[in-house]
């Protein structure tokens, strides 16, 4: 679901480029014979000009730790735990993101399965975590590369944002942030920028990001992917999920990010934020599996699909907005059909009065709703999928 649109280009590449500059200047005026800045400016350069794996040398509950990977390092026939050394915070330490690799027996597709970009999203850990569970990499040709907590910060409060200190007390949509920078603005831009550039994008034949719902807004199993790219759209169609929203979305998401660096990927949805909905996972589970079989990584037969499930396509999402505040009952539950017209959800004041009814303005399916039993005016209380003629540029929606 979206955010406002970030700041200008303009303005937002002249303060990088001043940082940058900044930077430098600063760099020159610190002692060449500090040992660490040498080891860790070494590395950066080693990382930028690809040659390969970069052990920093440490190592945090028996898994080492990277500054930059390269799957091709690996043993095959085994899984490896490691741990990928992420943005500096102002104490001078990093956050560590978690990184497991099933390095399969035989040479095969490159594949990158993410979660955690968003801190209050349970599901769409829980889901990877359980595809890599399932691996063998001794029965594997290629390999699968793991990252379940990239928005470290955000997750250890289960919240959405990345809390940055950078500028006084701010949140930042990390999922607006790639492919990242690392001489940007805030901390999410630079630790997107790391991740990006060192470990998922040099790793990736084509890569998957998983998330869910967001805290107090419920959603269905749906994927959110480029329908008019192949290489996604046969992807895409072997989940057994009940919607696909065929929309390119916004800048600075992942799975566009990937797209743009000509990865395909797409975009999971696994119900809502905060908890763990078991069922749901196991159909995103199945569609990864099946992703991984038509691939060529896994052998066997193909698990149920989208024909099994008689997923529908749209391409909008049609935004319901409160009108007024109170407590919200609605008379239509997710993925169920609705008509342009129909009356979808009735909100009342605290006698207990009718003071708002609100009706869909297109016809199709129920794709999210707000999960809080209050809202105020002006937050979203319904997305509605459905298919329209494609619109000029891209859409924004209210989150």
């Amino acid at each position: 679901m979206s955010d406002n649109p970030r700041e200008g280009l303009d303005r937002r590449d002249f303060i990088i480029a001043s940082i940058a500059t900044v930077g430098a200047t600063a760099a020159l005026a610190v002692s060449a014979g500090a040992a660490n800045a040498q080891d860790k400016a070494a590395a950066s350069t080693a990382a930028a000009s690809g040659q390969g794996t970069v052990y920093t040398g440490d190592v945090i509950q028996g898994k080492k730790v990277v500054s930059a990977l390269d799957v091709n390092d690996l043993e095959p026939g085994q899984k490896h735990l490691l741990y990928f050394q992420g943005v500096e915070m102002p104490t001078g330490q990093h956050w560590y993101v978690s990184v497991t690799v099933a390095k399969g027996a035989k040479p095969g597709k490159r594949v990158v399965l993410v979660s955690g970009v968003h801190g209050d999203e349970m599901s769409s850990i829980h889901t990877v975590q359980t595809v890599m569970n399932q691996l063998d990499p001794a029965q594997m040709s290629g390999t699968v590369m793991a990252v379940t907590d990239v928005a470290r910060p955000a997750l250890e409060g289960m919240q959405r944002r990345w809390p940055n200190s950078g500028r006084g007390n701010d949140l930042t949509d990390m999922n607006r942030e790639w492919p990242g920078n690392e001489n940007g603005v805030t901390a999410a831009s630079r630790h997107a920028g790391l991740l990006f550039n060192r470990l998922l994008r040099p790793n990736a034949d084509f890569a998957i990001d998983f998330h869910t719902g967001t805290t107090g807004f419920d959603v269905t199993a749906f994927n959110i992917a480029s329908m008019d790219v192949p290489e996604i759209k046969a992807m895409v169609e072997l989940y057994p999920v009940g919607q696909i929203f065929d929309n390119h979305t916004y800048p600075g998401v992942l799975h566009n990010a990937f797209i743009d660096a000509g990865i395909p990927s797409f975009c999971a949805e696994i119900g809502a934020a905060r908890v763990l909905d078991l069922e749901m996972i196991s159909l995103f589970v199945e569609g990864t599996m099946n992703v991984l079989k038509h691939h060529g990584v896994l052998a066997g037969p193909m698990g149920r699909t989208g024909k099994d499930s008689g997923v529908f396509t749209g391409n909008s999402a049609f935004p319901i907005l409160a009108s007024a505040g109170g407590l919200v009952e609605y008379l239509v539950k997710l993925n169920d059909k609705v008509e342009a017209g129909q009356k979808v959800a009735i909100q009342r004041d605290s006698f207990g009065e009718v003071v708002a009814e609100y009706t869909s303005g297109v016809a199709g399916e129920m794709t999210g709703k707000r999960s809080d039993a209050t809202s105020e005016p002006g937050n979203p209380l319904v997305f509605i999928l459905f298919h329209k003629a494609p619109p000029e540029g891209g859409e924004t929606y209210p989150e």
